[in-house]
């Protein structure tokens, strides 16, 4: 079910009525929840959510085991059956063509001819996020950071909630379970601020990131030659646009309709295109997965404890397999890997000068650090959206000025003032002052009903007179 659906906005206010009509039973409010988000899951196929189910009752098991057992090492074991049955899950529906392939070429480079048949195997909608979710719940018990829930119902709604479940954020067990604990509530103020916010998820995800889709950037990587290169770096350009107004549009609409519940998610962006350098980015860009790789998987490593030799080692893996998590091919791994060398050339850069303080540097340098931290992200994303990595670098190569005469450098007649006007508007929201979203929303709260009735049916109306393309679903639901 997409949320910029007829039918999630029909399904949105019948749980929201249901659920706030039974909001004194715990026991009722939270089935209600499951059920709902097994309906949420179930309008794309039904037969995968016996998955996330699978998921979530081994790990409501093995945390319940661990709970009870003495002997330190009981307790390991069941923490090694919960990691090795959930990455088992991610690694045979999601990875398992990939690493067949790998294999019949790794042969074939050995001289071993063997042929790949591809496996007809159903990708889950956001099994990696679903894997990643119930493994934060049995390391969190493991740890002592969360305890053991006595509710099968209680862990299998924290897995499985719908508004974050296909695309996140990812949410810890030791956030979200202690809300289930208490009776919800929902003052005014807060339900039109997660009105808003839904509604700015919307705007951001039809206005901003379809129309970029549908105007320049699938026909840009699709056929990167019939293109002069400023309209190849444009449709780069938009595509780094797209990819974050599409993505936050989700974290928006997750974010908003998780408070009409009573449900608080963290956030997930925070103008990460602001950055100067690659570590500030990773902390403002999908900020419930990078926190993740470094709580689950980087610290584990050995994080920056030892030397600085380990350090880039560990930043090296998270990132490459953080590169894989998001796709099944050898361009994601590349992607990753860009990142790592990025973050481990800044730190080897801060070991040798040190790392400057907030306002320490000129503002000149930040400049410089930005627009390198820009453009690095930007080149990285070709290899993100590609189809191939073949056509990866026909796109790179038709940036290059080559053997084109000077008027073709200058010629973009495929950047239209449609293009050009969301591509500035997007980026003035992005780069503009960052509580203005809040300004709004302190004014939402205060304007009468039928004002922002009118507001919202207006929207609408936008939406329908400028929608002349096919809506797209959200850009990680691949993940």
């Amino acid at each position: 079910m997409l949320f910029h659906s007829l039918q999630f906005l029909i399904f949105l206010p019948i749980v929201f009525a249901l659920y706030w009509l039974v909001a004194d039973h715990p026991t009722v409010r939270k089935v209600l929840l499951l059920i709902a988000s097994a309906l949420f899951y179930a309008a794309w196929n039904p037969v995968p959510f016996l998955l996330v189910l699978y998921c979530a009752t081994l790990d409501y098991f093995m945390a319940k085991l661990m709970a009870s057992a003495a002997d330190a090492s009981l307790r390991k074991l069941y923490l090694m059956v919960s990691i090795v049955s959930n990455l088992s899950v991610l690694v045979f529906f999601k990875y398992a063509n990939f690493l067949l392939e790998t294999l019949v070429e790794m042969a074939s480079w050995l001289g071993i001819q063997l042929v790949f048949h591809r496996l007809d195997i159903l990708l889950p909608l956001g099994i990696s996020f679903v894997v990643f979710q119930t493994l934060s719940y049995t390391v969190d018990v493991y740890r002592g950071d969360c305890e053991a829930r006595d509710s099968w119902v209680d862990v299998a709604l924290f897995i499985s909630f719908f508004p974050q479940i296909i695309a996140g954020p990812i949410v810890r067990a030791s956030h979200f379970l202690p809300q289930l604990d208490a009776r919800p509530a929902l003052p005014n103020d807060h339900g039109a601020r997660a009105i808003l916010r839904i509604a700015k998820g919307l705007a951001k995800k039809i206005l901003i990131a379809d129309l970029l889709e549908a105007d320049i950037i699938s026909r840009v990587f699709s056929s990167p030659e019939t293109y002069f290169p400023l309209e190849v770096w444009g449709g780069v350009f938009a595509y780094t646009l797209q990819i974050y107004y599409d993505f936050s549009a989700y974290s928006d609409v997750a974010i908003g309709s998780a408070a009409l519940f009573g449900f608080y998610i963290p956030e997930n962006f925070n103008r990460p295109y602001k950055a100067t350098n690659l570590p500030e980015f990773w902390q403002r860009w999908h900020i419930s997965l990078s926190t993740w790789l470094r709580d689950y998987l980087y610290i584990p490593l050995g994080g920056n404890r030892g030397t600085k030799l380990f350090t880039i080692r560990n930043l090296m893996i998270t990132m490459v397999l953080g590169g894989i998590w998001h796709g099944a091919n050898w361009r994601m791994a590349l992607w990753g890997g860009m990142h790592g060398i990025g973050l481990s050339l800044t730190r080897l850069y801060w070991w040798r000068y040190g790392r400057p303080k907030p306002g320490e540097s000129p503002w000149w340098w930040a400049a410089i650090g930005w627009m390198l931290t820009f453009l690095s992200v930007m080149l990285a994303r070709i290899f993100f959206r590609a189809e191939s990595m073949p056509m990866a670098w026909k796109i790179l190569s038709e940036m290059l000025p080559g053997n084109h005469p000077w008027a073709e450098l200058v010629a973009a007649p495929n950047l239209t003032l449609r293009v050009l006007t969301i591509v500035g508007a997007a980026s003035l929201l992005h780069f503009g002052p960052t509580r203005l979203f809040d300004r709004i929303a302190d004014v939402w709260v205060l304007t009468p009903i039928p004002v922002r009735v009118m507001a919202l049916v207006g929207l609408s109306l936008v939406v329908k007179q400028v929608m002349d393309f096919e809506a797209q679903t959200f850009i990680y639901f691949q993940f």
